[in-house]
């Protein structure tokens, strides 16, 4: 049984905006190429670009839900972000971080650290998990969380990498110490994705408005989607097969 790929995404900067491909080359012990290149500290965060660090260091979605409305495009090292209640904003995050952050203030909490600084990790996507990861996810589990809320979902909400469909509910999780072959790229998944409040907010709106996290707990458990590792490189295109090896 095989099923294919529905969609690509990548996330520019980690957190602020989102924007979708119609193929990708992925290269082995890598992210997904412009996913998550820099990552936004805030003024409690100790992190300073030298090393991989966890996403609490980072203005996120999960608090700031605002931020789950933005969409990106990145074009070499420009960034253009877009947002509902903001004017477009077209800069270069490693030397125009100003520009950023007063475009960003007025989407922040004011009872959360604020953003700080832009950092990035030379060569390292700043992903949740503290490997180069690439997260895959099935449209049949999204439609189960669909049918739980009794509503369509965006599934932007979950801030995946692949998307693919064909395949039974919860497959994925049958995955992990396995290899997947995706177009031309081969994965070994390493563990599922425990999701965090983030999913709760509209990505139209930056609103609050789904229980994400009390529809997964009717499987008994918090978690979509599963990270993986890329062992093997190669292009991958919306519409290529995805089987297990």
């Amino acid at each position: 049984m095989s099923g294919a790929v529905t969609s690509l995404w990548r996330h520019p900067i980690k957190s602020h905006g989102r924007e979708r491909l119609d193929q990708i080359t992925m290269t082995p012990g890598q992210t997904m190429p412009g996913d998550r290149v820099w990552a936004v500290a805030h003024e409690a965060s100790k992190a300073d670009g030298s090393e991989w660090v966890p996403c609490a260091n980072f203005s996120r979605g999960a608090k700031a839900p605002q931020l789950m409305a933005i969409s990106a495009q990145l074009q070499g090292n420009s960034v253009t972000l877009r947002h509902p209640e903001r004017p477009d904003l077209s800069f270069e995050p490693d030397t125009q971080q100003q520009a950023f952050l007063d475009w960003v203030r007025p989407l922040m909490p004011t009872d959360r650290a604020a953003s700080a600084r832009i950092i990035r990790v030379p060569g390292r996507g700043m992903t949740d998990s503290d490997f180069p990861s690439v997260s895959l996810c099935n449209m049949a589990t999204h439609r189960a969380v669909e049918q739980k809320l009794g509503r369509d979902l965006s599934i932007a909400r979950w801030r995946g990498n692949i998307w693919f469909d064909g395949l039974p509910l919860w497959e994925e999780f049958d995955w992990l110490g396995r290899d997947i072959r995706i177009g031309e790229a081969v994965f070994h998944v390493r563990e599922r994705i425990t999701r965090c409040l983030a999913t709760t907010a509209n990505p139209d709106t930056g609103e609050r408005d789904a229980d994400t996290l009390g529809a997964l707990k009717n499987w008994e458990h918090q978690d979509f989607g599963v990270y993986a590792e890329v062992i093997e490189g190669g292009t991958i295109r919306t519409g290529d097969k995805v089987q297990v090896l």
